[in-house]
């Protein structure tokens, strides 16, 4: 096939009777996933401070990228070269690509969005950039991911209705033309935005299934609203995305958001989060946060979890203290092993309690032995 890809297929193996929660079966032309799935984010092709092989460890083989970044840095021509991201970084597991519509709302005050595309300021130059539907396709196929995203607006979740109109109107235009667009075999997924507006997601939900994508993700959440919107406006869409394809929230990762979110039809998950927040030292453990720079484990001989089995086990919380009292890189490193090991055994779990027909009953063991906040909606 063009471009060496299948499409991607996925099917529903069993719904929890107790929560509604989904199990599935997400087959790639570079590997077979259980979902639900969390996805470790390698945004310039490496997911900082890890190896491929210590990735390998954290996640279940299927990694995400960023088309933006790749794009300004090395350029997705010399990406291409090499064979795409695969082949530039030496993984060969499953990818998927975001489309640079995040970038539409985290640079906000550098852009300006026009009906043809985006015109950017880059982020450290200044330099003028422009990127379109068509462009971010064309970028996705020369970083040679196994799914790709449409190109689209992430707007700000409390701008008025009629902005969010306009923007959920444009962003389906844009669905269209990447579809259009697209040469290769990768599968392309439309993006639902709309805000808080539950007529506006229905809208845009329904227009996209119309263009018939092999999966859909649910983007302009987790961008400054409660938690309890978050899980409002996931709960509002199970019922209207199709039952037969992926649902993939994207930038969602803190544990009870993952849990919470399965319950409400969600099957894929990526975020920074995890080894964003290893970096400023805290950990996500079985028990919950560990904020590991606390004096208290200055003496800590226990590891940084002993209930999870890593290969960060054998440190004590004593010695990673100190890493990050010593400004060591290495502290970051382990902590970012302990979070994408933590959530991939969060999300083993949670698929059996699926297969179990108990997931409910783990959500309140989950709360009931960890620290993560929980939130009533």
């Amino acid at each position: 096939m063009e471009g060496g890809f299948i499409l991607i297929s996925y099917e529903v193996l069993h719904v929890c009777k107790q929560s509604g929660a989904r199990l599935g079966k997400l087959t790639t032309s570079h590997g077979v996933f259980e979902t639900p799935i969390f996805m470790p984010v390698g945004t310039l092709a490496t997911v900082k401070t890890l190896t491929v092989e210590e990735i390998k460890e954290v996640s279940e083989g299927l990694i995400l990228a960023n088309t933006y970044h790749l794009w300004q840095q090395p350029g997705e021509d010399i990406v291409k070269d090499h064979g795409g991201i695969r082949g530039f970084m030496k993984w060969d597991g499953a990818l998927l690509t975001d489309s640079g519509g995040f970038q539409v709302f985290s640079l906000a005050k550098l852009r300006d969005i026009k009906e043809e595309g985006v015109h950017f300021k880059h982020h450290k130059s200044g330099a003028p950039l422009f990127l379109g539907p068509e462009d971010a396709i064309r970028i996705q196929e020369d970083l040679g991911a196994d799914i790709i995203m449409s190109f689209d607006e992430c707007p700000p979740p409390y701008e008025s209705y009629e902005y969010m109109k306009d923007s959920v109107e444009r962003t389906i235009r844009w669905a269209k033309r990447g579809k259009e667009a697209l040469k290769t075999d990768q599968a392309l997924f439309g993006i639902v935005q709309g805000g808080l507006n539950k007529e506006l997601r229905t809208h845009c939900a329904e227009e996209l299934i119309k263009l018939d994508f092999p999966g859909y993700s649910i983007g302009g959440l987790s961008v400054g609203e409660t938690k309890a919107e978050m899980y409002e406006m996931t709960r509002h869409l199970n019922p209207i995305l199709p039952f037969n394809k992926p649902r993939y929230l994207m930038g969602v990762g803190a544990p009870e958001d993952l849990l919470e979110n399965v319950i409400n039809g969600v099957d894929m998950f990526d975020c920074v989060l995890p080894t964003r927040n290893a970096r400023h030292g805290t950990a996500l453990t079985t028990t919950g946060k560990v904020t590991i720079k606390n004096k208290q484990f200055e003496r800590d001989m226990s590891s940084l979890d002993p209930n999870l089995q890593s290969s960060v086990s054998k440190y004590s919380k004593s010695y990673i203290r100190h890493l990050f009292k010593a400004e060591e890189q290495l502290g970051q490193r382990l902590v970012t092993i302990q979070n994408l090991a933590y959530l991939k055994h969060l999300m083993a779990e949670i698929r059996q309690a699926i297969k179990e027909d108990r997931l409910l009953d783990f959500k309140k063991e989950f709360y009931e032995r960890t620290n993560y906040p929980k939130v009533s909606y």
